[in-house]
């Protein structure tokens, strides 16, 4: 993996994310160069600093985007939006759960995002899915809310498409999503996307206090359910990908609700409260500065011990049995952060799975590191190419 700061593991993801997300290196190392030293001091340190340094050059590029826009040139505007909802939202994964800023900046990076979308993407769109939520999301019984997402629409002519539903993880959104081109690729093979900030995560968690929970079905069903009331997606053609603590998500909804057809685990999040353990041991890389109190506002708890406690039921221990659609597990060989021993084991328990694949990047071709962060246009297309090759050949 690039490593531009020597040692800093969580801040050189953020950078490898950034150039692999439409990021362009010299305006990432404009951001970044003021930053060395505090790099140095480990991950936690310099954090607000860093927010302000990549700030600042999505300011100068809204500025610039707002002139082009102006002058009518709509495509360099719309060019210039897109990265700067780049360098937000990844500067603003990189703040403390509790700065009171991030919110500001979050939404600041859906809003240009979406600008962009207005000017040279208009067949991704912005929506809402109905959502009941409860305790299980920090919210009093019977909340009627909603997931913020993003539809890319795939259909020429408004006949019926298949569609992927794409779930982040830990700390990630759909913004980032967005970013990996997913969307483009599964849309260039006919396929369209609904990219969802599940609770725990982006939108749902930031604005709408919505934290994560283990039975991620609730979440699959209130997408199937939106899914299915459209004219231009195909009921028997809804797959599921989760990358990241997505990849324990997606399975685990595949595993129990049987209307989706396929799913790709992004990332063999095969029992994450293993991967918890292992951390408050020093082993392993963490993605996020300020990891624990993360790792709480996520899952809503306030106490360390009662979150490890929490964190062992997020497993497929005892579950992977259950998927009976096509599967896909794609890992680094070298993913700093889930052992690839835990894809093995998932690949492994997919036993009643009808087409089941373990795919491991190696160092000499990349996307070896968590996620292929290091080189997310090779495992985007190997994910879109299996998903449209399997999507083909069901009955």
């Amino acid at each position: 993996m690039f490593e531009y700061f020597p040692g800093n593991y969580v801040w050189n993801l953020g950078v490898v994310a950034t150039l692999n997300s439409g990021g362009t290196i010299d305006e990432v190392d404009r951001a970044c160069r003021p930053l060395k030293e505090l790099a140095a001091q480990g991950s936690d340190v310099g954090t607000r600093e860093f927010m302000a340094a990549w700030r600042a050059v999505a300011d100068q590029l809204e500025d610039q985007a707002t002139a082009a826009e102006k002058a009518g040139h709509l495509r360099t505007a719309g060019q210039k939006y897109f990265r700067a909802s780049v360098y937000v939202s990844q500067a603003e994964r990189m703040q403390s759960a509790r700065d009171e800023s991030r919110n500001a900046e979050y939404q600041r990076s859906v809003d240009l995002l979406v600008r962009s979308f207005d000017l040279i993407d208009p067949r991704t769109t912005k929506v809402e899915i109905p959502y009941l939520s409860g305790p299980a999301d920090g919210q009093p019984e019977g909340t009627e809310t909603s997931l913020p997402a993003y539809f890319c629409d795939a259909s020429t002519d408004g006949s019926p498409t298949p569609v992927m539903i794409v779930w982040n993880g830990l700390d990630s959104t759909k913004e980032m999503m967005v970013g990996s081109g997913i969307h483009t690729e599964l849309a260039a093979r006919g396929i369209s996307s609904l990219m969802v900030d599940c609770p725990g995560a982006g939108e749902a968690l930031r604005l709408r206090g919505l934290t994560a929970r283990v039975d991620t079905e609730a979440w699959a069903a209130a997408c199937v359910d939106w899914l299915e009331q459209r004219d231009d997606v195909r009921n028997d053609r809804i797959g599921i990908v989760g990358w990241s603590l997505g990849g324990y998500y997606a399975p685990r909804a595949a595993a129990f609700e049987k209307r989706l057809a396929l799913c790709v685990a992004w990332g063999a999040n095969q029992n994450w409260g293993a991967v918890q353990k292992r951390r408050l041991n020093r082993e392993g890389e963490n993605p996020v500065p300020h990891y624990w109190d993360h790792v709480m506002w996520v899952w809503g708890e306030t106490d360390l011990d009662t979150f490890i406690a929490k964190s062992e039921a997020v497993s497929l221990e005892g579950v992977m049995d259950k998927v009976t659609c096509p599967i896909l597990i794609a890992h680094g060989e070298k993913d700093r952060q889930i052992p690839l021993e835990l894809a093995h084991r998932q690949y492994d328990q997919a036993v009643n799975s009808p087409k089941r694949e373990l795919r491991v990047f190696t160092p000499d071709e990349g996307a070896t590191e968590h996620i292929g962060l290091d080189h997310f246009p090779h495992v985007v297309t190997y994910i879109a190419d299996w998903v449209s090759d399997t999507f083909a050949g069901l009955e």
